[in-house]
């Protein structure tokens, strides 16, 4: 049976959400939890939808037995975390929380926030959701905050580098050995002027052929580096629905010019038109335009997706970014291709290497997606990005 605190704590969280007055609801703490919880989401203005929403009241049976099986909180949350494995939300497309997602939390937090290191470590798909719940309704004044411990993030770059040193090092140790046993033998004996220049040119000889494989190493890299991408950040003015495909989304997006872009975009199935307005996203600016079932698209919004795309969602850009910056990467600093080529298929070669980590940052080759203001993300870890 759930206590007047946990009540308390679903009154607070769930008003909060809806945007009602906590106080209309006092007399309703004597009620048990499903009762009390159907008559705050009767008070919303989507009160039908949500009351007659199956999924939603399947979440409220789910705290429900949770509370009656106090005595066995971890194997619960246990199961939770494994629900939430392939899902950013409890409930919903994952671009924002549900109503499903704020009772969930209200009823399991006091059990989460009491658990031990060790056991935390056993449920990061809980804690990536707990915080982003906590982070996204913004519940600093409601509930102690969950303290995430997040994996330092090191650069490959800086990975390769110390390998290098380390292999250089090490070769270092035998080079020094062989040039003095070499510098004894000449003092023994010396050697004929002509025969050293010969090991002289054998030896450059060497030495430019090491070189040929490397300059074709860097011509690769350079054709894969993302620095040819324009990436920028981008708020969707208007969204609509494509006149003649129904997975298709259009989109116009204010990236600073003086004009609006229009974007075509396959979100359709994962999101509404009224989710996406007013909405900061990242997308490519320089692919070369074309039409999509007929409708002109002018850019590529970047999304993550899980490994079955069955949650799909724009990459976040951080609270702050300004409208128009161009994402950067540590370690590529070349200029953008004005236009993709493609025929060059950059594109198609770039995007395989983009990716959200454990925790959500979007990445290329492991290297943040970075802003002014800090780093793209999803609520998707492990994810595709295309």
């Amino acid at each position: 049976m759930a206590s007047v605190n946990v009540k308390h704590n679903i009154v607070s969280a769930l008003c909060k959400h809806l945007s009602l007055d906590p106080k209309s609801f006092s007399s309703d703490l004597d009620n048990d939890l499903k009762s009390l919880c159907i008559s705050i989401l009767k008070s919303s203005k989507d009160a039908a939808e949500l009351v007659n929403d199956n999924e939603l009241i399947k979440w409220i049976g789910f705290v429900e037995k949770f509370l009656v099986k106090s005595e066995a909180p971890f194997k619960a949350l246990t199961e939770l975390n494994e629900e939430l494995i392939t899902k950013s939300v409890v409930l919903g497309n994952g671009l924002k929380p549900s109503a499903a997602d704020v009772i969930v939390f209200s009823v399991i937090h006091s059990n989460v926030i009491s658990l031990s290191s060790s056991d935390r470590a056993k449920l990061p798909h809980l804690l990536r959701w707990m915080d982003y719940i906590q982070n996204k309704e913004e519940f600093a004044k409601l509930f102690e905050t969950v303290s995430i411990e997040k994996t330092q993030f090191i650069p490959r770059a800086l990975k390769t580098v110390k390998k290098v040193e380390d292999s250089n090092a090490k070769k270092t140790v035998p080079e020094t050995k062989d040039s003095s046993s070499s510098e004894k033998v000449d003092l023994k004996e010396k050697k004929p002027a002509d025969s050293k220049k010969k090991s002289e040119e054998v030896s450059q000889a060497a030495v430019d052929k090491k070189k040929l494989p490397e300059k074709e190493v860097d011509k690769k890299e350079e054709e894969l580096s993302v620095s040819l991408l324009k990436i920028q950040i981008g708020l969707i003015r208007k969204a609509w629905k494509h006149p003649s495909a129904d997975s298709l989304l259009v989109e116009e997006i204010d990236i600073g010019e003086a004009k609006c872009r229009q974007v075509v975009s396959g979100l359709a199935k994962y999101c509404t038109p009224d989710q996406l307005t007013n909405r900061r996203v990242v997308l490519i600016t320089n692919v070369k335009p074309g039409k999509l079932r007929d409708v002109m698209s002018e850019g590529l919004v970047l999304c993550a997706s899980n490994q079955d795309h069955t949650v799909v969602e724009p990459l976040i850009a951080p609270e702050g970014a300004k409208i128009g910056e161009c994402v950067t990467f540590s370690g590529h600093d070349g200029k953008p291709e004005d236009v993709l080529n493609p025929k060059k298929k950059q594109l198609d070669k770039i995007t395989p290497h983009l990716s959200t980590d454990g925790t959500g940052i979007a990445t290329f080759k492991g290297i943040p997606f970075m802003t002014s203001s800090g780093p793209c993300t999803s609520t998707i870890p492990n994810a595709s990005i295309k």
